[in-house]
């Protein structure tokens, strides 16, 4: 099933959006709703077609040239789209690689799950429960249409809730993650949130784009993407500071940058540039823009 037909599937079903879509809590949010209910760039959706796996984050890892072929061979842009999911699947399994032991009768949490490939990835990997969040009802909706597709729906299930404050139980989530998503909220309130809900000794994970405060200010390569994505990029000072706030102990701290560039660089010669490209590719050769992962333990 193509991210077409799913689409399809949930306009013509009134009974997935009868969900309680709560009224955002500030107009910030509202913005931030409308902007992911009209989302429909074909960089998301077509490299989501490959298999199934709908993602909203980028890719690590060296391009298979052998691959992708010989790019005047009439097949190269599906191979190319091909690679590009490839990458970006791999940047998930390395965030779940984070995660620690998860025992199939635990619960996890992805905040800003956005169409819920991450949370099927981490179902099939650790057979237990899923339970994601987004502002967006249309991600919400696909999300949970395609869990119902491959047959997970009683693991796997995304909401309309605002991360800053979801509905779990105080202690009772094993690990949680933010998958570029942390960079739409301020982060003394989202590690709070994470802090609050994670069982002593979970793990939370997050792979974000932030700015380096060694370079002194963001850049003008970071504002462009600000302004692309309607969102408020931290620095790394600021991430480690809010976790320290808030009980969550940095276990690992992993420099991404080199692994993401090979990605950018091969979507930047595809047919789904979005524009951005090139500003992803000078800030992390310039310095003023890394990718990490950072894993922390709730003390």
């Amino acid at each position: 099933m193509t991210s077409t037909d799913l689409s399809a599937d949930v306009a013509a079903d009134s009974s997935s959006a009868s969900m309680f879509i709560p009224a955002p809590a500030t107009p910030y949010q509202g913005d931030i709703a409308r902007y992911w209910d009209r989302e429909a760039r074909p960089v998301n959706l077509r490299l989501g077609d490959v298999d199934g796996l709908y993602h909203h984050h980028y890719g690590i890892g060296e391009v298979d040239r052998a691959a992708l072929g010989d790019a005047d061979d009439s097949a190269y842009e599906k191979k190319l789209i091909a690679e590009l999911h490839r990458l970006e699947s791999a940047q998930a399994e390395l965030l779940l690689d984070h995660l620690g032991p998860i025992e199939r009768d635990d619960t996890l949490v992805d905040a800003g799950c956005g169409r819920g490939g991450s949370m099927v990835m981490a179902h099939q990997r650790f057979g237990c429960r899923v339970e994601g969040v987004t502002l967006s009802a249309k991600q919400a909706d696909f999300a949970n249409r395609r869990a119902h597709e491959l047959g997970v729906e009683d693991h796997v299930h995304a909401r309309v809730c605002n991360m800053l404050g979801t509905p779990f139980e105080t202690g009772r989530v094993a690990a949680s993650w933010n998958n570029e998503s942390t960079m739409y909220v301020d982060l003394e309130d989202l590690f709070a949130e994470h802090s609050r809900i994670l069982a002593i000794g979970g793990r939370y994970v997050t792979i974000t784009g932030c700015w380096n405060p060694r370079y002194g200010q963001p850049s003008k390569y970071v504002s462009q993407i600000n302004a692309h994505f309607e969102c408020n990029i931290h620095s790394r000072r600021e991430y480690l500071r809010a976790m320290a706030d808030n009980r969550l102990v940095p276990q690992a701290v992993i420099d991404l940058t080199p692994a993401t560039l090979p990605y950018w660089k091969l979507r930047a010669t595809s047919s789904l540039v979005t524009g951005i490209e090139k500003a992803f590719i000078n800030s992390y050769e310039d310095g003023s823009f890394q990718y990490l992962l950072i894993a922390a333990d709730r003390v």
